[in-house]
């Protein structure tokens, strides 16, 4: 990758890290319905005056409508829903865990959408390493749980397999702020009846309050610009596999700033996932194309009167 690609694809490993703590912090008092509804609208209220600054911007909705549609739907509108519903119930280390596995299900829907990219044995293993290193990093803390909420975050793994296929396929034109402007608008109208009908009776805690907002600005305003941008530089799949880098930034946070415990398991799982990545999303190697010579006595020539005959 590039440098530019590091930079995004490191942004991203940190900024969608959080979210599993906010969002666990958020439904103890919020309906997963209002959490989605002031995640999203808050995120499109951030980015609206720079997207319409751009010009042109209801020009790009008419034109690119339908797959816009599309990627709303999936990225956001059905995921973000099933994946903070899940986190009622299951830890967010479990939920990080099973998010894990967007890289493997986009290389798998990849043909799908014209974009399979070869995969080599240096992908495959870094895919593989990866996996492993958040398992062993994910397994001691796992809890709870039931078959609907694993559910749930599965289609959540589907959602952000496909989408960003979509994006790179239908969407690669259209600039990202007037891409994901519309979509976190849609997103938000959609929830607020919902989340009205669910709203608080009183004012939730400062904690909660702090959630938000970080969903809001940094985890969706911020995160979905370099997340597209991402997609731009580096494709789809490798852009998928900072699901790998998630988890660890989320157990180094608790260490940071809640004083949680480093153990030796933690470091072998950090020197997987750092392993996986840069495997996984390494640049496929050129193929050596060289100029074969004919020998002379192989070789066609050409009669004069244009018929062509081997020497």
């Amino acid at each position: 990758m590039t440098a530019r690609g590091w930079f995004l694809f490191s942004l991203m490993g940190v900024v969608w890290g959080v979210p599993y703590l906010m969002i666990k912090v958020a439904v103890d008092e919020l309906s997963p319905s209002m959490v989605v509804f002031a995640r999203c609208a808050l995120g499109a209220a951030l980015l609206l005056p720079f997207a319409l600054r751009q010009g042109g911007f209801a020009r790009t909705v008419r034109t690119h409508w339908k797959p816009m549609l599309a990627f709303a739907v999936i990225e956001i509108v059905g995921p973000w829903w099933t994946l903070t519903d899940a986190e009622r119930h299951l830890s967010s280390s479990t939920a990080g865990l099973l998010i894990a596995g967007v890289p493997i299900v986009a290389l798998l829907l990849a043909r799908f959408f014209g974009a399979a990219e070869r995969v080599g044995a240096r992908r495959i293993t870094g895919l593989a390493l990866g996996l492993a290193g958040v398992t062993v990093l994910t397994l001691p803390h796992l809890t709870g749980g039931d078959a609907l909420s694993m559910a749930e975050v599965l289609v959540t793994v589907v959602g952000y397999a496909t989408a960003p296929l979509i994006a790179a396929r239908y969407l690669k034109d259209v600039p990202t702020l007037q891409l994901i402007t519309p979509c976190l608008t849609l997103a938000a109208v959609v929830y607020a009846p919902a989340a009205f009908l669910t709203r608080p009776a009183t004012m939730p805690s400062g904690e909660v309050l702090v959630s938000l907002a970080g969903l809001g600005v940094v985890c969706t305003a911020i995160a979905f610009v370099a997340f597209l941008e991402l997609i731009k530089e580096v494709g789809p799949t490798r852009a998928g596999v900072i699901t790998y880098v998630n988890p660890a930034v989320a157990v180094a946070a608790g260490a940071l700033f809640l004083d949680e415990k480093l153990t030796l398991g933690i470091g072998v799982a950090f020197t997987l996932i750092l392993a996986g990545s840069v495997l996984a999303t390494a640049a496929t190697p050129k193929r050596d194309v060289r100029r074969v010579r004919v020998p002379w006595s192989t070789r066609q020539t050409s009669r004069a009167d244009g018929r062509v005959e081997s020497p």
